[in-house]
C-alpha cells in the first residue's frame, strides 16, 4: 500500500510527531477559542437565558455525536494497525464498516431524540425560562448532528492515513464558518437564539462537505463502494470494541457533569458554578498542545505497532511522553504565576475573582502528571487492548474524581470539590504507570 501512512515507519520519529501534533494542536485551539468567543457573543446579544440553552443543549449534542468520534477512534486504530500489515482490503472493509455505523447510528439517535425531545432537554437541566430558548436551538441544531458525527469519524481517519493538515481542516472549518455567521446571523440579522443556531448547524454541515470531498475527490485512498459499506459482523465487532472506550469515556463525562454541577450548587452557590465555568474552559484551552501530541502520537503508535517495529513503538512511546510532560510542567508554571490576570480575563466581578483564583490553583495543581493519564490510555487503544484502554479512559472521571466529589465535601465544603481534582489526576497517572509498565514495549 503506497501512501504518506507508510512514512511512520520510515521518517526520523521527532519529525513525524511534529507533522502530526502541530495541525491536530492548532485545531483543538481553533476550537476551544471558539468556544469561548461563542458563549460572549451569545451572552451579550441574546442574555442569560441563551446561554443557559447552550449549555443544556452542547452535551446533549457532543453525547449523540459521539458516536461517530467512537467509531473514528476505535476504527481508526484498527485501520492503523491494517495498513502497518500492508493490508489494503481490510483498510476498505474498516472504512466501509464505519461510513455504515456513523450513518445508521447517528440518524436514528437523532430521530429517538426529536421524539422525546422535551424529556431530554430536562434531563439536561432545561428549566423555567431557559426551556423555550433550549427547544427553539435544539429542533434547528438536530438535523445537524449526524454531519457532526460524520465530521468527527472523518477526522480520524484522515489522521490515520497520513494527512493531518486535512484533519485539521476539519476542525477548522466549523469554528471559522460559526465565528463568521455569528456576527451575521445573532447581530446584523436580529435572530437571536436561533440564529447562534443556524451558524452552528451551517457549521456542522460545511465541515461535513468539506470531508466528503476529500474522499471522493481528494488524495484519501478510502472507497466509498457497497461491498465496503456492507455490514461485517467481525469489523464491527473489533470497532465496537475500541470504539466504546471512546464512548464509555462520553458517559462518564456526562455523568461527572450531573454530579459535579449538582455539587458546586449545593456547596458553593451560583458562584462556585460561575468559578467552573471559567476553569472548565480555560482546561481544554491551555492543554491543547498536550491533547494536539497525544492526537498526533497514535496513529504513528498504531501503523509501527501494526508493522511489528516495536523499536520505533518504544521510541514514539518515550518522545510524546517526554514533550507532552514538559509542556504540561510549563502550562503548570503559566497557570500558577498568572492565575488572578487569568481569571481577569473572563470577568470584573471580584468575588468571582476571589473565588475562582483558588479554585483554579487547585484543579491544575497536579498538571504535571497529566501526560501519563493521556497517553496511557492513548497507547492501549492504539495497540488493540481495549480493556485497558477502557480502564484507563475511565479512571480519572470515573474511580476518582466523582467518588471524590461525592465524599469530600461532606468534610471541606466547596473546597473539597476542588480538591478532588489534583487526588483524581495523581490517582489516574499512577494507575496508567503501572498498566504501561507491564507491557514490553514501554520502558
Amino acid at each position: 500500500m503506497k501512501s504518506e501512512k507508510q512514512n511512520f515507519g520510515t521518517e526520523p520519529l521527532g519529525l513525524l510527531l511534529r507533522k502530526q501534533a502541530v495541525p491536530a494542536s492548532v485545531g483543538i485551539l481553533v476550537m476551544s477559542i471558539y468556544g469561548i468567543v461563542d458563549t460572549l457573543f451569545v451572552g451579550r446579544f441574546v442574555g442569560t437565558m441563551g446561554i443557559g440553552a447552550i449549555t443544556v443543549i452542547m452535551p446533549i449534542s457532543f453525547l449523540i455525536s459521539s458516536i461517530g468520534m467512537a467509531i473514528g477512534i476505535g476504527g481508526s486504530s484498527v485501520l492503523s494497525r491494517a495498513m502497518g500489515e500492508d493490508n489494503f482490503g481490510k483498510v476498505q472493509r474498516v472504512f466501509g464498516n464505519q461510513v455504515f455505523l456513523t450513518v445508521s447510528l447517528s440518524v436514528g439517535m437523532v430521530l429517538l431524540a426529536s421524539f422525546f425531545l422535551n424529556p431530554l432537554l430536562r434531563l439536561f437541566g432545561a428549566s423555567g425560562a431557559v426551556m423555550e430558548p433550549a427547544q427553539d436551538y435544539f429542533r434547528i441544531l438536530l438535523p445537524a448532528i449526524p454531519a457532526l458525527a460524520w465530521s468527527m469519524m472523518s477526522n480520524n481517519v484522515i489522521r490515520a492515513e497520513g494527512h493531518p493538515r486535512k484533519a485539521m481542516m476539519t476542525l477548522l472549518i466549523p469554528a471559522v464558518v460559526n465565528l463568521i455567521l455569528d456576527p451575521i446571523f445573532i447581530v446584523a440579522l436580529d435572530m437571536g437564539i436561533e440564529g447562534a443556531a443556524w451558524a452552528t448547524t451551517i457549521s456542522y454541515f460545511a465541515s461535513a462537505l468539506f470531508t466528503l470531498h476529500f474522499f471522493v475527490f481528494g488524495a484519501s485512498e478510502m472507497s466509498l463502494t457497497w461491498n465496503c459499506i456492507k455490514p461485517s459482523k467481525s469489523i464491527i465487532k473489533e470497532i465496537g470494541k475500541l470504539g466504546s472506550v471512546t464512548l464509555a469515556r462520553q458517559g462518564t463525562i456526562s455523568l461527572l457533569s450531573i454530579v459535579l454541577n449538582n455539587s458546586l450548587f449545593a456547596f458553593g452557590g451560583e458562584l462556585a458554578l460561575s468559578a467552573y465555568g471559567i476553569i472548565s474552559r480555560l482546561l481544554m484551552f491551555v492543554n491543547f498542545p498536550v491533547m494536539g501530541i497525544t492526537q498526533g502520537y497514535v496513529p504513528i503508535l498504531g501503523y509501527n505497532y501494526g508493522a511489528k517495529l516495536y523499536e520505533r513503538v518504544t521510541a514514539i512511546s518515550r518522545l510524546a511522553y517526554f514533550w507532552t510532560t514538559g509542556i504540561a510542567i510549563g502550562i503548570f508554571i503559566l497557570i500558577m504565576s498568572f492565575t488572578r490576570n487569568l481569571v481577569g480575563i473572563f470577568t470584573t466581578d471580584q468575588a468571582l475573582i476571589e473565588a475562582t483564583v483558588p479554585a483554579l490553583r487547585w484543579v491544575f495543581a497536579a498538571n504535571p502528571v497529566l501526560a501519563l493519564s493521556f497517553l496511557g490510555s492513548a497507547y492501549f487503544q492504539a495497540i488493540g487492548q481495549a480493556r485497558r484502554a477502557l480502564i484507563l479512559a475511565l479512571s480519572k472521571q470515573g474511580f476518582f474524581l466523582i467518588p471524590l466529589i461525592l465524599i469530600l465535601p461532606q468534610f471541606f465544603g466547596v473546597d473539597g470539590i476542588w480538591y478532588s481534582f489534583p487526588i483524581a489526576d495523581v490517582g489516574a497517572a499512577g494507575l496508567s504507570a503501572w498498566l504501561l509498565s507491564k507491557n514490553p514495549y514501554i520502558r
